[in-house]
């Protein structure tokens, strides 16, 4: 991958989509085309102007190319990675895209933006959003029994044909997949089994009021007002793709529903994620603004910066920043590696490059042993890469043993947002570089609103924290059994030697009604320090709360846990 270096500071150039437009046609991907080629032609910085309006992207005329994307889809899920993009901009420079605060509305399943090679790129004040959301929604009215009676979201289509229901979409139809409740007040959604797979019949009450039959099963008990979420959980799209790129902001930019992983950063550098709003319309009372995860960034390197944005309504984790290891499953020659992709839904693209540095990890410890650095890479399939390496393969590598790049780890800032309805994590970030996470609100997270894991026998997700400052930040509800409010997790299977170093928590304000505050394994140097815990009255009125009730350590080295406040009120 080349980076082509900054350009002078001059005027940039503006190209306006309307000289492009054709007014008979309702489908703007034409014209969007032709507008990108006309930048593609211009020397010098270009701002492609979106005149206010909403406009409509339709797949009949979408670019479709290929693209392996991590966490996504296994070859049995999805054996066909072909993405319909709307809009693709593929070894641009020095571009941006002026939104002018227009909406773009994509039909059928797409994704709706790829940055292919691309440097120097800015999006900004521009909304992003589906016709008819892959994830459908129905708000609960009554439940007796044997049956439960809802009313369907306006933008969620279905069939009823005979008392056999389905969803059906742009180009989609589904009945089994992963369901979510999301409370009446908004302020929560949580994961549950699908129930409709229960049902023997469905009945259509009247247009979009459908009743549900048990038979002589129990009905779910859901209050009235709970609203239901589904989708089929294959991620065949992702919302945008950010891959071999660098220098890329997208400033204040409304992303309201992306089918699929969200927005994905691959082998990519210098990203800038500032005043996103990742939540729904209001205007549409829709409740889910994404089908997956709403940032997940794989393989990144420089800075990652995410900042004063809003994350509401996923259906998995906020933020997810980790390297990939890949297992080391043969030694050709004396300098060679043959390496592998382990997870089903992670593989198929180049996970190292000439030049790149890596660490030779052992897949039980978790430990770094020994370092290289890549001369040379072959892909031998899309689950397998031969490495050839500057110097020998040390002679201690175990048969199970992972490869990390280390080269491809970013620094990262996540400052200044806000998290609510998210039934996982609000965020995960494993990188050796600098971490801060401060001034951010979660709330109300089923999980834990900060994991550090690294892990090389299930996503195989890298690698080890060094320097992590998680400061001021406020939690609120946050945690559930097994998920404290901060874990960290390594997934080692030998905990007496420290994964994770140098993870400061300070200053931060958790607010529980009696979750775990931190767990740490497998961790030194870790400090838990002039943290103010607020507890609900009824808990723990009785008395002071023993410390390591609710911090709860596991072969961790030289912690201190001090100087931490508690106050006891009721909570509202």
């Amino acid at each position: 991958m080349h980076f082509p270096g900054n350009q002078d500071k001059t005027t940039p150039i503006v190209l306006s989509l309307r000289d492009y437009e054709d007014p008979n046609n309702p489908d703007v991907q034409s014209a969007m085309k032709c507008a990108i080629e006309a930048v593609r032609a211009m020397e010098g910085a270009v701002i492609l102007d979106v005149p206010p309006g909403c406009y409509h992207f339709y797949p009949q005329s979408a670019v479709r190319e290929a693209y392996h994307i991590s966490n996504t889809t296994s070859e049995e899920e999805n054996p066909d990675v072909t993405k319909t993009i709307g809009i693709w901009l593929k070894d641009l420079h020095h571009m941006t895209l002026e939104g002018n605060g227009s909406l773009f509305i994509f039909h059928g399943k797409q994704t709706m933006l790829v940055l292919d090679g691309c440097t120097d790129i800015e999006i900004r004040n521009l909304h992003w959003d589906y016709a008819a959301p892959t994830v459908t929604e129905m708000t609960v009215d009554r439940c007796g029994d044997a049956y439960l009676e809802t009313t369907v979201h306006p933008d969620s289509c279905y069939d009823c044909v005979d008392g056999k229901f389905e969803w059906v979409g742009e180009g989609w139809r589904f009945r089994e997949g992963p369901m979510q409740l999301c409370s009446a007040d908004l302020s929560a959604t949580w994961r549950v089994d699908n129930w409709l797979e229960r049902v023997l019949h469905t009945e259509e009450i009247s247009p979009r009021r459908l009743r549900f039959h048990f038979g002589n099963h129990a009905s779910p008990h859901l209050a009235p007002g709970t609203i239901v979420q589904m989708r089929d959980g294959i991620r065949d799209q992702v919302g945008m793709l950010i891959t071999g790129s660098s220098r890329v902001t997208l400033s204040n930019v409304g992303i309201h529903f992306m089918h699929g992983l969200g927005v994905v950063g691959q082998f990519s550098e210098n990203l800038i994620f500032e005043r996103l709003d990742l939540t729904p319309r209001p205007e549409t009372g829709r409740t889910v603004a994404g089908f997956a995860d709403f940032i997940h960034l794989s393989g990144c390197r420089g800075k990652v910066s995410i900042r004063n944005s809003r994350f509401a309504g996923a259906h998995d984790d906020a933020i997810n920043v980790h390297g990939t290891y890949l297992r080391i499953v043969d030694r050709p020659a004396t300098n060679q590696l043959l390496v592998r992709f382990m997870h089903p839904q992670t593989y198929g693209f180049l996970a190292f490059l000439p030049g790149d540095e890596v660490a030779f990890v052992d897949a039980d410890t978790l430990n770094t042993y020994a370092f290289g650095r890549v001369a040379a890479v072959g892909m031998k399939s899309p689950r397998e890469m031969l490495l050839t390496l500057e110097k020998a393969v040390p002679a201690v590598v175990g048969v199970r043993d992972v490869l990390e790049n280390m080269t491809w780890t970013p620094e990262v800032d996540i400052v200044g947002n806000a998290f609510v309805r998210i039934p996982t994590r609000g965020i995960l970030t494993t990188t050796p570089r600098r971490i801060m996470i401060r001034d951010n609100t979660f709330m109300n997270m089923q999980m834990s609103a900060i994991l550090v894991a690294a892990d090389a026998s299930s996503w195989y997700e890298s690698g080890a924290v060094t320097d992590m400052n998680i400061l001021d930040n406020r939690f609120v509800n946050c945690g559930g059994p097994g998920h404290s409010v901060i874990r960290i997790a390594p997934e080692n299977k030998h905990h007496h030697a420290s994964v994770h170093r140098n993870v400061r928590i300070t200053g931060n304000r958790f607010e529980t009604t009696g979750e775990d505050w931190l767990m740490a394994r497998s961790t030194e140097g870790l400090i838990f320090k002039n943290n103010v815990i607020r507890m609900q009255e009824k808990y723990d009125r009785e008395g002071n709360v023993p410390l390591e009730e609710r911090v709860k350590l596991e072969a961790c080295i030289g912690a201190d846990i001090l100087c931490n406040d508690l106050e006891y009120d009721d909570l509202n």
